[in-house]
């Protein structure tokens, strides 16, 4: 009996250690690589956080949006196994899962979309208390506020993560994509700050800081300010699990 109960043990903290190191591996990282070619310099930008991650690859030379895609992941012999909750390219390649070899040497995690290893490389962490994903919950008029159902399909979510954001609106039943835009941020002491690294909508809008106050109250944050479009705006984000 005593020898049963000691390898239960082992077998436990052994199990305990794998995810640690599992979750180690990855974590909440910003991973990027830049490529250059007649099209110009391209940036490849996977951030990740404990279950989620997102893929984007933009142009800085010129400024111009190419792809997006994301979803849930879980990871099984050196692969992330990815179910995807929106992918730009969609209506081109039908992707809705997908599979990528990787392998972590210490600050760079070379990962294989299907056309050899490229080792994406993650700066020193600064995590801030407003990294994670967030969802559109609503709007705070004269009236009051004005709450929409998160649980639908149709979804506009932020995910930030050691500096860099994205907002991307999809809808997770028809894989529809209805715009993106992201770059970095910073959150302090009330006041949120973005720079616009890509927009699909306006490139002109790239280089552009945008500044807004925020405020925390359970699971919700609330985000005021004026949008890329200088029109003001007051809305509600509630944090995604």
């Amino acid at each position: 009996m005593i020898v049963k109960n000691t390898i239960a043990r082992y077998l436990i903290v052994l199990v305990a250690c794998c995810l640690q190191t599992l979750y180690a591996q990855i974590g909440p990282k910003a991973h990027s690589h830049t490529t250059k070619n007649e099209s110009g310099e391209h940036t490849h930008l996977f951030l990740t956080d404990e279950n989620y991650l997102v893929y984007t690859v933009y142009s800085t030379s010129p400024n111009s949006f190419l792809k997006t895609l994301g979803g849930f992941y879980t990871m099984q012999n050196d692969t992330l196994h990815v179910a995807l909750e929106f992918n730009s390219e969609y209506k081109n390649d039908t992707l809705k899962v997908l599979e990528i070899p990787y392998e972590k040497k210490g600050n760079t995690l070379f990962l294989d979309f299907g056309e050899g290893s490229v080792p994406m490389v993650s700066p020193s962490d600064h995590p801030q208390e407003l990294d994670g994903k967030w969802l559109m919950a609503g709007r705070v008029s004269d009236e009051g506020e004005n709450r929409r159902d998160t649980t639908a399909p149709r979804k506009t979510m932020k995910f930030l993560v050691n500096g860099h954001f994205q907002w991307i609106a999809f809808n997770t039943d028809t894989m529809e994509f209805f715009g993106t835009g992201g770059g970095k941020f910073t959150s302090k002491d009330g006041s949120y700050v973005e720079l616009i690294h890509y927009f699909p909508r306006d490139n002109s809008r790239v280089g552009q800081e945008l500044k807004f106050d925020y405020e925390l109250k359970g699971n919700d944050w609330y985000h005021s300010g004026k949008s890329s479009q200088g029109k003001p705006l007051h809305e509600i984000w509630t944090r995604r699990e």
